[in-house]
């Protein structure tokens, strides 16, 4: 008589493993969304470690740690916010898949801020506060740690909430918060904060119009051609010499600081040569590419995909050189009162600070990046490799105009700019050529207003929610900075 389970027990048992493999699967997709916390969590733990490792003998120390610890999370949300806007286009192009685009920008990110990120930062700000108004470093310190805190917490709303938003904008308004806190509204220089209110607008109006002509040029002389393929063998060589040429223009401008500074009649020259070297070098390239291509819009798509990834990595290594200092530019200056005891206008940047920001922004990237990357990319408006080279063209150039013209802009504001410019065109193109389509504006060919706003190439939704993050993002940040100020402070008393 055998003493296993009979065929009653054995159907019992299926379903107890059933419902504790169901509890399995639960619990998986409850942790799920826990992971990219916790690994975030692990890397601040082991930054704060390290530090305290390396001044763990020194007085103050304990501020350094804590300070270390804001400036991970800091990089760590620069990493999921800003660094979207250089590879949504590419992605949303499909010119790069998601993993390849989180890969190149981690890379890219880290080789801008390691090798050519700028080894002096305003600790001020660009000048927004007058160091004399804080020069007591103990005030300077707390001033700093509040501004640090406000802009990371600001940083970190945004991207909940799914809005692009400006990393240095916020440590601008972190900054103004805490100096006037800690030293009144006459502490603020707001000539220089008129100037960068004004960025607002300069930044994503002239970076849509650049990227909007862009498009229009494209579509006059390469889609709406009879032999595209003829069209484009001539034209996309030098599309591509004239991204080269403002990239190698934009990176002597804003990437090379440490190596070399460079005025900008020297680094138009550069990119002239740079772009003639391209030019030359992808004609040949491009005619063989296009052999036996058909005649369809398809076929185009093909020729700018490998621009496009090389335009993202360009975009990744300036922004990572020319953005990372400011943003951790308020932990350099704690480090700096707490080893100098004064309140410095400008201070070096020492490597491990530079270390932190480079690998937290590549750890908030792989984590929290792909969802700001969707929305620039694919839910603002459709991008193809013909759009998203015009978006990432328009960023370097608006940069070297701005450069020229002395105006303070926006890398973010540039690229979701070039991004609506790109989609806003398309919307105007497309109803031009429907009313040159209509017959003597018959009742037939008109289009009801609910069918006109289903048309729209633009999501309003996301229009306006990028635009309002945009405009309170320096308030937002300052009052936060303001607010965080006073509690430290009168915790420390």
């Amino acid at each position: 008589m055998s003493d296993g389970p009979k065929g009653n027990q054995w159907r019992t048992l299926d379903k107890d493993l059933n419902r504790i493999s169901q509890v399995e699967t639960a619990t998986q997709y409850i942790a799920r969304p826990l992971v990219a916390p916790g690994i975030s969590l692990a890397f601040i733990v082991l930054a704060m470690l390290a530090v305290s490792f390396f001044f763990g003998q020194q007085p103050a120390s304990l501020i350094v740690v804590a300070a270390s610890a804001f400036g991970a999370y800091m990089a760590l949300n620069i990493g999921a916010n800003d660094v979207a806007n250089n590879m949504g286009p590419a992605v949303g192009a499909r010119a790069l898949t998601m993993g390849g685009a989180l890969v190149i920008a981690a890379l890219f990110e880290s080789a801008g801020a390691l090798l050519a990120g700028g080894d002096v930062v305003s600790t001020i700000s660009k000048g927004i506060i007058d160091p004399a108004s804080v020069a007591d470093p103990r005030i300077f310190i707390w001033a700093m740690m509040a501004a640090l805190i406000s802009s990371a917490l600001w940083v970190n709303l945004a991207t909940y909430v799914g809005a692009p938003v400006s990393t240095t904008h916020s440590v601008v308004g972190g900054v103004m918060g805490a100096g006037i806190a800690a030293a009144g509204m006459s502490a603020v220089s707001w000539p220089t904060m008129g100037a960068i209110a004004a960025s607002w607008v300069i930044s994503p109006v002239l970076g849509g119009a650049i990227a909007a002509a862009c498009l229009a040029f494209i579509k006059a002389n390469i889609i709406y051609q009879d032999d595209k393929i003829a069209a484009a063998r001539r034209w996309v060589p030098v599309l591509i010499g004239v991204m080269a040429g403002a990239f190698a223009t934009y990176l002597a401008l804003k990437g090379l600081k440490r190596i070399v500074s460079i005025d900008i009649g020297a680094a138009l020259l550069i990119g002239a040569v740079v772009g003639a070297v391209s030019y030359v070098l992808t004609a040949p390239l491009i005619h063989r590419q296009s052999e036996g291509m058909e005649n369809r819009n398809r076929s185009l798509k093909t020729l700018f995909g490998l621009p496009l990834v090389f335009s993202a990595a360009l975009l990744s290594f300036a922004h990572g050189a020319n953005d990372v200092a400011n943003a951790v530019g308020p932990l350099a200056a704690i480090v700096h009162a707490v080893e100098q005891g004064d309140a410095a206008a400008k201070v070096a940047i020492p490597v491990w600070v530079m270390v932190i920001g480079a690998l937290g922004i590549s750890f908030g990237l792989l984590l929290f990046g792909p969802k700001l990357i969707r929305l620039v990319g694919s839910q603002i408006t459709k991008l193809n490799p013909m759009r998203a080279y015009c978006v990432a063209l328009s960023a370097a150039i608006t940069v070297i105009i701005a450069s020229w013209l002395g105006l303070p802009v926006s890398s973010t504001h540039i690229a979701v700019g070039g991004v609506f410019g790109v989609g806003f065109f398309r919307e105007w193109y497309m109803e031009r050529r429907a009313r040159q389509n209509s017959v003597g504006g018959s009742m037939g060919m008109r289009v009801a207003a609910a069918e006109r706003k289903r048309r729209k190439l633009v999501r309003r939704s996301h229009f306006m929610t990028v635009i309002a993050a945009w405009v309170i993002t320096v308030p937002a940040a300052a009052a936060m900075s303001g607010l965080i100020y006073m509690i430290i402070s009168a915790a420390v008393v």
